[in-house]
């Protein structure tokens, strides 16, 4: 990291804006930050830091304070703008506080927000670059750069000697806070943390399961009941050892005690079972007696209703008997009457039939009819063979048909495949071309790639380079009006000066008092002073000329600075615009490219480029293209020689079918008649041989129907008479149908099952004997059975209540063994993680020296920085000192680990630091701080610190030893580093030639510059 300039404005006692130039200082390596108390040296690094970090060192940061200047003007805002070189870009850092201000409308004030920006210098374009306006993204971009916290950075960049002097003195306690912040030995602390935070939580885990053991023994205790051996409470407390081994035994004890209860309540509930079914037994045999005894008494009274039934009984047995004696008329009178329903259809037939015969056949009888029939069957069967014909000659049709519209696609798709061939060869030429033109296009596009970005820079140098002519010309202007305000500023200042020199005895004389001595003569007495003159110039005349000489020079300095800058970024740009051109040898340094020049070559090859990339981006295309050509032209070939062999094929065919066609048709024409079709002809015939048949079957029906019905009238007559009726009609009267007969049966059947029922219940031996017996009492024998019955619920309710007793008593035992298992696990593992936890705590007994985790880490950073902290001591030192680690523990009985030491050469000895004299202490610190700075830079990634202050202490170093800390520090030099020593020790402004001093006045403090003598206000 390397400070490039500074600007502060309103910001601590700087009540104006300053600015201080840190390349100016940095080119001498070694430079000095002076003033007096108050001024605001510390206020500088104030303002590094807090454009950095946005915040300031330390208790400077305290609530209520404020980094606004108390000098500055009501519209003047705080600003801090600071440019740095860190990890390879340049940076700048502004940042503004929060702060009051003047309202812009009405009157009063307004907080404003504190506002931050982060901008990058790009050098190839010559301009910054806005990154971030946020505070958190700033603030994470310059913390990941610098890889340092704020804290890191105030210790290792600005050096506070005082810190590092009571690093010195102090106790491991104070030096394990300080390198903690800046090693950032959090992380080790954390697994301390972690490490308590387990060992706190098996801790817990164990309680837990001492108290979850303990629950479940009361919970064995609450099953197996009082006056168990098991309900006896634990006497052991959670934590104790034993605590595990008296609640399994307590669980023993109660299971032994819930079988044995187990075992009494199995023989209570077999001697309940047995006395429920003998109750169960006298029960049933009391029901049997009151259900024969039941039995008995309903015969007697289903005998009387029977009695009282009998007449209705035989007038149904009257009906069956007449009923079965018709049954012998009843086959002729249905036969009858099928006949009569015959006669009727078949006359209803014949009628229908001979409506719709031709009149010439009307009357026909049965045989004419039949005649007929038989000469249109023979006349349809000479038919047979004209159908077969017929059907051929549709087939035949139908296929000429099928060929024309084959002949007629392959004739369109030969005619599309011949207009398609014949341009072939235009098209894949065509196609090659095409593809030739892309490949082509690729190596094209490829060489204008690597010439136009070269032009594309050439013509943003050509811009910078005119762009920055016409800035040269104005700065050179400037410059020429800045010398002569210059030298018209000095003209003028040695006028005046000369002019009060001349007046100098006037202005003398004007002090003199009567009797006071003379500053020059020392005489008391004044016979003739010397009166001022009308152009006599006082001091403050002078002051004022002496003042805007000066103003007037510092910026004719800044306008050569900015001539030069200018000058030199003209030449860089016109350097570039011209590099790579290919130009007359005679005028290639003579003659600049012009602008115009140098965009039209750039747009022609960004043109070019554009077309020749279009155009090779069509090579895989162009390929595929050709690709599927050709494909296409193998196949076409292909398919019309199948389409030139199908249509010869095709011709042969049909030449033969219209032969065949016109054969059947010559036989076809004599086969149809009047009809259109020899189908036509043939249904017609059909339906003449179906209407004849039917008319003469039914004439046949007609005449049989007649005879059965004459037939059907003489049996009906005769089977009446045999079965006794006088009249068929009497017969037919006597008849029941199934429902009537099925009604009367059904009586009669139910009469006589009732009465054999009856008589057989009656003649029932066990029956009869239950009648002659006392009445039954089955309410007796059912409430002894309930009582039994409500017994052995009883025992079975007391047998399942001990056998759950037992089932919890396992399965909390089960429980308990578990628990007992895992708590065993659970010791295990809080053992082993207190140990570790009091190892890093530094309480255990292997850790002799007492030394925690985050100590131990810093110990061997303090041992780095000891090391590096060495290397400049003995240089300071001339060899005596060195700084040594020591991990021996303090008196008190305090923890070991960050001891430092220091070796005397002299004497041999080893001594704490805190004996080391005031001067001796200084640069002791003063090593130990740089020492610091290397350890945490590489601790931090490497990140160069090209600039660090050294903050006061110098006082306290006699000549040489000044000396020899000035060479140390001048050494830093060999590593590109610049050192600024902040102190007001005068000798140093002898030793340091580059100087930035702070001027302290009534109206804020001013920075001043000096390099080798010469002062440059800032």
């Amino acid at each position: 990291m390397r400070l490039h300039r500074l600007v502060v404005t309103a910001f601590g006692p700087f009540g104006t804006t300053q600015e201080i130039d840190f390349d100016t200082l940095s080119s001498a390596g070694l430079f000095l930050l002076h003033g007096p108390t108050g001024a605001g040296k510390t206020s500088v690094l104030d303002a590094v830091c807090f454009a950095l970090y946005g915040t300031v060192p330390g208790p400077r940061q305290s609530p209520g304070s404020s980094l606004r200047s108390d000098h500055a003007p009501t519209g003047t805002s705080t600003e801090v703008t600071l440019e740095l070189t860190v990890a390879g870009r340049r940076l700048e850092i502004t940042r503004s506080p929060a702060q009051r201000r003047p309202k812009l409308r009405g009157t009063g004030f307004t907080t404003e927000k504190a506002q931050s920006r982060l901008r990058q210098y790009d050098p190839a374009g010559g301009t910054w670059q806005d990154l971030s306006r946020s505070h958190q993204e700033i603030g994470e971009e310059i913390t990941q750069l610098l890889g340092m916290s704020r804290d890191q950075f105030c210790q290792v960049v600005l050096l506070p000697q005082g810190d590092f002097a009571r690093f010195l003195r102090a106790d491991a306690e104070a030096r394990g806070k300080l390198l903690g912040r800046l090693f950032d030995t959090r992380r080790f602390a954390a697994v301390e943390d972690r490490l308590a935070e387990l060992r706190k939580a098996a801790e817990r885990e164990v309680a837990a399961g001492d108290e979850r053991l303990l629950a479940l023994a009361h919970r064995m205790a609450q099953a197996a009941g009082p006056g168990s051996p098991g309900a006896a409470p634990v006497e052991e407390r959670p934590g104790e050892p034993g605590l595990a081994e008296a609640v399994q035994t307590r669980a023993a004890l109660a299971r032994s005690d819930a079988r044995e209860a187990l075992d009494i309540a199995r023989l209570r509930l077999a001697t309940a079972e047995r006395r429920r079914a003998e109750a169960r037994a006298a029960l049933d045999a009391a029901r049997d007696l009151a259900d024969r005894q039941a039995r008995y008494a309903d015969a007697v009274r289903r005998q009387e209703d029977l009695a009282a039934r009998r007449p209705q009984r035989d007038r149904w047995q009257t009906a069956l008997d007449r009923s079965l004696k018709a049954d012998r008329v009843a086959p002729a009178l249905a036969l009858r009457e099928d006949a009569e329903r015959a006669h009727r259809a078949a006359d209803s037939a014949r009628d229908r039939v001979r409506r719709e015969l031709p009149a010439a056949h009307a009357e026909d009888g049965a045989e004419q009819l039949s005649t007929i029939e038989r000469r249109l069957r023979e006349e349809l069967g000479g038919l047979e063979a004209a159908r077969r014909a017929e059907a051929r000659s549709t087939e035949l049709t139908a296929e000429r048909a099928r060929l024309d519209r084959e002949a007629r696609a392959d004739e369109d798709f030969l005619q599309d495949a011949a207009a398609w061939l014949a341009g072939w060869e235009t098209r894949r030429a065509e196609l090659r071309r095409q593809l030739e033109a892309a490949q082509e296009a690729t190596a094209r596009a490829e060489q204008l790639a690597g010439r136009l970005e070269p032009a594309r820079r050439r013509l943003a140098a050509a811009r910078r380079r005119d762009e920055l002519a016409a800035e040269l010309t104005g700065a050179r202007d400037r410059l020429t009006a800045a010398r002569e305000r210059r030298n018209e500023a000095h003209e003028h200042w040695l006028d005046l000066k000369s002019r009060r020199l001349r007046g100098i005895a006037a202005e003398l004389a004007a002090a003199l008092e009567p009797g006071a001595p003379c500053q020059v003569c020392g005489s008391a007495e004044h016979p003739d002073p010397a009166r001022a003159t009308a152009d006599h110039v006082d001091r403050a005349a002078e002051d004022t000329a002496y003042a805007d000489y000066t103003r007037a020079d510092e910026a004719r300095t800044r306008a050569e600075t900015a001539v030069a800058a200018t000058a030199e970024a003209w030449e860089a740009a016109r350097a570039e615009a011209r590099a790579g051109l290919r130009r007359p040898e005679a005028t290639a340094d003579a003659v600049d490219p012009a602008l115009g020049e140098l965009a039209h070559e750039a747009d022609e090859l960004a043109r070019e480029h554009a077309e020749a990339h279009a155009l090779a981006a069509r090579t895989h295309a162009a390929r595929e293209a050709l690709a599927r050509a050709e494909r296409e032209h193998e196949e076409r070939g292909a398919a019309q020689r199948e389409a030139e062999q199908r249509v010869a094929a095709r011709t042969s065919r049909r030449e033969t079918l219209e032969q065949q066609q016109a054969a059947l048709e010559a036989e076809l024409a004599a086969s149809r008649g009047e009809a259109g079709s020899v189908a036509a002809h043939a249904t017609l015939l059909e339906r003449r041989i179906a209407l004849f048949t039917e008319a003469a079957e039914t004439v046949r029906t007609a005449e049989a129907a007649a005879r059965g019905l004459k037939e059907a009238d003489d049996r009906l007559a005769d089977a009446a008479f045999k079965a006794g009726f006088a009249t068929p009609a009497e017969a037919a009267a006597a008849l029941l149908d199934e429902p009537e007969r099925r009604a009367c049966q059904q009586g009669v059947d139910a009469w006589q099952a009732e009465a054999a029922a009856v008589a057989d219940r009656l003649a029932e031996p066990a029956t009869a004997a239950a009648a002659a017996l006392p009445p039954a009492d089955p309410a007796a024998a059912d409430a002894a059975h309930t009582a039994a019955e409500r017994a052995l619920r009883e025992a079975d309710t007391a047998l399942a209540a001990v056998r759950e007793r037992c089932e919890a008593l396992d399965r909390l035992s089960r429980q308990a063994d578990t628990e007992v298992r895992r708590l065993g696990l659970l010791r295990e593992e809080y053992e082993r993680v207190a140990r570790l936890a009091a190892l890093t705590a530094g309480t255990a007994a292997e850790n002799e020296r007492k030394m925690r985790l985050e100590a131990y880490v810093l110990a061997a950073r303090l041992e780095q920085v000891a090391a590096a902290a060495t290397a400049r001591l003995q240089r300071m030192s001339s060899g005596r000192y060195t700084l040594v680690h020591s991990d021996a523990r303090s008196g008190g009985g305090r923890r070991a680990g960050l001891g430092l030491h220091v070796v005397d050469a002299w004497t041999g000895n080893e001594r704490d630091t805190a004996t080391l004299s005031g001067g001796e202490t200084f640069f002791a610190s003063l090593a130990l701080a740089l020492g610091l700075a290397d350890v945490v830079t590489d601790e931090a990634g490497g990140v160069r610190l090209d600039t660090l202050f050294i903050d006061e202490g110098f006082g306290s170093l006699d000549d040489q030893t000044l000396d020899e800390v000035l060479d140390v520090l001048d050494s830093l030099r060999e590593r590109d580093r610049s050192v600024g020593i902040v102190s007001h020790v005068g000798d140093l402004r002898r030793r340091i030639p580059a100087q930035l001093e702070v001027v302290k006045a009534r109206h804020g403090s001013a920075v001043r510059l000096r390099t080798g003598g010469d002062a440059l206000s800032g």
